[in-house]
């Protein structure tokens, strides 16, 4: 991969991710996600607030890529995932974005994730290559909504280490609505497959407790959609595996987004909750993390501050 041209030349009739815009991203004809064929990235900075095994002591270099292929109403990254003329630019050269992630690794981080890559795979690849030309291999984070292709998925088997891949909604309905993508559960769910078959059901830990490979399947629980939910975990357990590890969050928090929004404009509640962490377990799934309730108010970015978390 010494040559970018062919990996930039997706970008040129871009079917990178499911929305098969083709427009040229090199032009100024956006597609749906309104993102040209720069490094486009909000924030590089070290965080601790995923799951235990990907943060470790150190934190984990998370790569924030702005816009995004689906448009959740309730995003808590709306200030940079709206596909809108509004947003700043951040457009970083190549060699900028190396240089901060390289700044972090040498705290002794040793893990990079790429959040919300879908519609930047083609700039993944390179600044993932651009690493091992220097010597540096740390472990590969996707951190993803899994409105994922899974051609896109294959290119990635060899250089993503751990997928961490949402699974927002089993029901199409729910997913128009909120996220304006009524095909999500037919592509996350052949997307999440795709990454199961890549990594199986083992989460590889180092001596230091944590994560070098593996899968790991977050679920958001949403207020008032508790039977989305279940009937999500359903599929799981059926298609998937009971072994796989989950992620379940409570840390919904309404934005000002959808504050006009009945069914999405609170929290959810314990009993709510409760429901879902039941059928989790009724269902026979052993691995993985479970949130407190009351970390709703924990992990709420601010974009427009140097350090966001």
């Amino acid at each position: 991969m010494n040559n970018y041209n062919e990996i930039f030349n997706e970008l040129k009739d871009c079917t990178v991710c499911p929305r098969n815009c083709h427009v040229n991203r090199f032009t100024s004809k956006l597609g749906y996600c309104k993102s040209d064929a720069s490094y486009n990235i909000a924030s590089i900075v070290s965080h601790y607030g995923e799951e235990p095994v990907i943060s470790g002591a150190k934190g984990i270099c998370n790569v924030f890529f702005t816009h995004c292929n689906l448009q959740c109403v309730y995003c808590q990254n709306y200030q940079i995932s709206r596909n809108c003329n509004s947003l700043p630019q951040y457009n970083l050269e190549l060699s900028e974005v190396i240089e901060k992630i390289l700044a972090i690794l040498d705290t002794g981080c040793n893990s990079v994730g790429f959040v919300s890559p879908s519609h930047f795979v083609p700039q993944v690849k390179i600044i993932i290559n651009e690493l091992h030309k220097l010597g540096r291999y740390p472990t590969i984070v996707y951190n993803t909504n899994s409105y994922d292709k899974v051609d896109t998925l294959k290119q990635l088997e060899d250089l993503v280490d751990i997928y961490l891949a949402d699974f927002k909604y089993i029901n199409s309905n729910i997913a128009k609505k909120y996220s304006d993508a009524n095909n999500y559960p037919k592509i996350a769910s052949m997307a999440i497959k795709e990454m199961y078959r890549q990594k199986g059901s083992t989460l590889i830990v180092n001596e230091n407790n944590q994560a070098e490979s593996g899968l790991i399947i977050r679920h958001l629980v949403l207020p008032n959609n508790v039977d989305n939910s279940i009937n999500l975990f359903k599929y799981v357990a059926e298609e998937i595996s009971t072994n796989v590890y989950i992620s379940l969050m409570s840390q919904y928090y309404p934005t000002i987004k959808v504050q006009d929004d009945s069914s999405l404009n609170r929290t959810i509640r314990s009993d709510e909750y409760k429901k879902v962490v039941d059928v989790i377990q009724n269902f026979g799934f052993h691995n993985g993390w479970i949130q407190e309730i009351e970390s709703q108010s924990y992990y709420l970015p601010d974009f427009n501050k140097e350090i966001p978390f």
